[in-house]
C-alpha cells in the first residue's frame, strides 16, 4: 500500500472517460488499497482512479464521521437520484487551492461491483451522495467545476492558475 501522486490539472487524463473494470482481480484490490492510503493522506472523502493516473472505473469513498469505513467501487452507475438537492463545497487535489459550492441530488442509488466482485446496489445520502457523485464524474472525465455556470467556472480556473 502506498500514497500515490495526483495527476495535475489540466492533464488530459482528467478529461478522459476511464475504462470498464469488469472482473475484480488482486491488482484492482491493490489499486483500491493505494487509493485509500492516498485519500486518507489528503485527507479527503473520496478518490477516483483517474485522479492518480489509473484509467480504470475504480473509486473509493469514505464520508463517515469516524473514518476507516471506505467503500470500494468498480464500474459504478447511478440508477436513481432524488429531486431534493444538497449543496456542499467541493474541491480536488488535482486542482489544489480552490473550491466551489456544488448542488447535487441529496440521495442517489448506485449499482457497482464491490471488493468481493459482487454487483450490488446501495443508497447514499447527504455528504456520502455528494462524494459518490463527485467520483463518478471523475470516472466520466468530468470535474466538479463542470457543474458550475460558465462565469463561476472561469473565475475558479483563473483563481487556480494564480494559486499555482
Amino acid at each position: 500500500m502506498a500514497v500515490r501522486p495526483f495527476v495535475p490539472w489540466p492533464d488530459k487524463r482528467l478529461r478522459s472517460p476511464a475504462a470498464e473494470v469488469g472482473q475484480i482481480t488482486e491488482d484492482h484490490r491493490a489499486i483500491w488499497d493505494d487509493m485509500i492510503d492516498t485519500m486518507e493522506a489528503m485527507p479527503g472523502l473520496g478518490l477516483a482512479a483517474p485522479q492518480i493516473g489509473v484509467m480504470l472505473r475504480l473509486a473509493v469513498v469514505d464520508a463517515s464521521d469516524e473514518r476507516g469505513r471506505p467503500i470500494r467501487m468498480a464500474d459504478p452507475e447511478i440508477v436513481s437520484r432524488s429531486a431534493e438537492r444538497n449543496t456542499y463545497p467541493e474541491g480536488s487535489p488535482n486542482l489544489p487551492g480552490v473550491t466551489a459550492k456544488v448542488s447535487r441530488p441529496a440521495t442517489v442509488t448506485v449499482a457497482f461491483t464491490d471488493h468481493m466482485g459482487l454487483r450490488v446496489r446501495q443508497e447514499f445520502v447527504g455528504l456520502w451522495a455528494t462524494s459518490v457523485q463527485h467520483q463518478i464524474d471523475h470516472l466520466a472525465g468530468r470535474m466538479y467545476f463542470d457543474n458550475l455556470s460558465k462565469v463561476k467556472r472561469d473565475m475558479l480556473l483563473k483563481k487556480a492558475r494564480k494559486v499555482r
